[in-house]
């Protein structure tokens, strides 16, 4: 059942969707240079590359659009949590509907984090525009939540909760092949996931200084914050 659900799914997508999904796998597992658009072409069930040709100019086109599509929608689903006014918002609700939603869409892309930590490992150097201009926005609409959100950390140390954030949201769906490989179990399945969204809410709640976040209750261990300097 499961199967012919997702066999439905990838009929009803374009062929341009179908390359973006399987290239944004390849591209995770191997890197750019790593991968031939033989390889995505054949996957496709496109006749040759030159198929491929017809969606994307070259292969760099095709790498940069995966980036794109990817980065593009976490923008706009970290932006969506950013509340208009600053008065009378529950955070504590606006934390767990952007993990959420995060969290959806990672299920839905799974290779995304990967890629995302492999572009800027790997092919830093031959896509510093492209993951300059993609990447900047994602960081700086999250230092904007963060901003307007109230949070006790200094100003100057928002930088590294939005980086220490990022890496438990996204640190997970990029090593769940390690994390099952050493566990032997599943980190992808329903009930793991369902413990790691409990996780984040707690975890990121108490980063923040809301105490409980989803399901989980958890010990208070904000750090003393030090003063700033005058």
């Amino acid at each position: 059942m499961a199967e012919s659900r997702s066999v439905r799914a990838a009929a009803s997508k374009s062929t341009r969707d179908l390359i973006l999904d399987v290239a944004e796998r390849r591209f995770a597992e191997r890197g750019f240079r790593g991968v031939s658009v033989r390889e995505i072409a054949a996957e496709v069930g496109l006749k040759n590359q030159a198929s491929l040709y017809h969606h994307f100019r070259n292969k760099r086109a095709l790498y940069e659009a995966v980036l794109s599509r990817g980065v593009a929608t976490l923008v706009e689903l970290v932006a969506a949590g950013a509340p208009v006014e600053t008065g009378r918002v529950d955070y504590r609700k606006v934390v767990e509907d952007t993990v959420d939603r995060l969290i959806d869409y990672l299920l839905e892309h799974p290779h995304l984090p990967r890629l995302i930590q492999r572009a800027g490992m790997d092919d830093a150097q031959a896509f510093r525009g492209t993951l300059i201009r993609l990447l900047r926005p994602l960081f700086q609409q999250g230092m904007g939540v963060l901003a307007v959100a109230g949070v006790r950390w200094p100003r100057e140390e928002l930088p590294h909760l939005a980086a220490g954030i990022y890496h438990l949201i996204f640190g997970y769906f990029a090593n769940t092949q390690l994390l099952s490989l050493v566990s032997e179990s599943d980190w992808l399945d329903a009930a793991a996931v369902a413990r790691q969204r409990r996780f984040l809410k707690a975890a990121i709640g108490e980063l923040l200084g809301f105490r409980t976040l989803g399901e989980l209750r958890v010990v208070s261990v904000t750090p003393r914050l030090r003063e700033k300097r005058q």
